[in-house]
């Protein structure tokens, strides 16, 4: 049987948690191997482009940006792997990890895994995806300033999505399959009261329209008269929520009910010692880049501090 490759320590996971934290560790002279996992870079990477990251005056492409964390990241001693981590064992110290069928030996583990925005599935909306389409308001709503724009949603983050996009768009389109909201009542009734949102209750998306310049409308079905409905809109936002990635943590980490890393408070530091969390796999209330990034900061400095008592 193969011996496991040995690093002190392993961060599951890039995007600006994890290359931020392995740049950190890198410095610290604690040559941590990084995995990038299935989508190198993260959710960052299907954004068109950043407007809100400090240091960058005119944005930045998202790919691009994360380019530039992962090579600095590398530049001071991290080894950046392409695998996918499939399972890991943090019963005991060291922490056992197996990428791609590789087996691999960690003092400590630092998971940045990240969060998945949930889509509806259709081809699409996949095709425009960063060309009109976002999962995040906090962070594209500038782009559509004195247009029209569809919110698919009925919780509370589609509620929120909707007020802050009414700030920039001229018409908000909140698109609800139900006849009722589930979101709490104080923010259906700033919703309700909002003359700049309009709720399209009963109906789904059934298609997003476009072309080469992007968006240019979405056609709904009502589900209870199956009529269609061809809005024009110039952006598409989906809030019907995000899915942490932590299968693989099931029964090794404490998660909450909806599946996150459960971190304690003011600190990276999960139910298991030696194990820290960072960036939106633990974070479902910011989930930006910057809270990311200053989260890995913390979880590497969390492990440093710690891997140097058990020296």
């Amino acid at each position: 049987m193969s011996e496991a490759t040995h690093a002190k320590v392993i961060v599951i996971g890039s995007g600006p948690a994890g290359y931020t934290a392995a740049l950190y560790l890198a410095r610290a002279n604690l040559e941590p191997i990084l995995f990038e996992g299935d989508i190198p870079g993260g959710q960052l990477t299907t954004t068109s482009e950043v407007e809100n990251f400090p240091g960058f005056v005119n944005g930045v492409q998202g790919t691009e940006m994360m380019d530039i964390f992962r090579k600095q990241a590398e530049r001071f001693g991290t080894r950046v792997l392409p695998g996918f981590v499939e399972k890991v064992d943090f019963s005991e110290r060291p922490f056992k990890l197996v990428a791609d069928g590789t087996k691999y030996t960690a003092d400590a583990v630092i998971i940045s895994t990240g969060a998945s925005a949930r889509y509806l599935g259709l081809d699409s909306e996949q095709r425009f995806m960063g060309f009109g389409v976002s999962a995040c308001a906090t962070c594209d709503a500038p782009f559509y300033k004195d247009v029209p724009i569809v919110v698919v949603g009925g919780g509370d983050s589609a509620m929120e999505e909707a007020s802050h996009l009414s700030k920039f768009g001229s018409k908000i389109y909140l698109i609800h399959r139900r006849d009722e909201f589930r979101a709490s009542k104080i923010m259906q009734k700033r919703v309700m009261e909002n003359p700049k949102i309009e709720v399209v209750w009963d109906s789904v998306p059934i298609e997003v329209l476009g072309d080469e310049r992007g968006v240019h409308g979405a056609i709904v079905k009502n589900v209870k008269t199956g009529e269609t409905r061809e809005i024009e809109a110039e952006g598409f936002f989906l809030a019907i929520g995000h899915t942490p990635n932590t299968k693989i943590f099931v029964d090794q980490v404490e998660l909450d009910k909806a599946g996150y890393v459960v971190t304690k408070s003011d600190s990276s530091e999960t139910s298991v010692e030696g194990v820290y969390a960072c960036g939106d796999v633990q974070d479902h209330k910011y989930r930006q880049a910057i809270t990311a990034a200053g989260s890995g900061c913390m979880a590497a400095l969390d492990a440093e501090r710690w891997l140097e008592t058990q020296e």
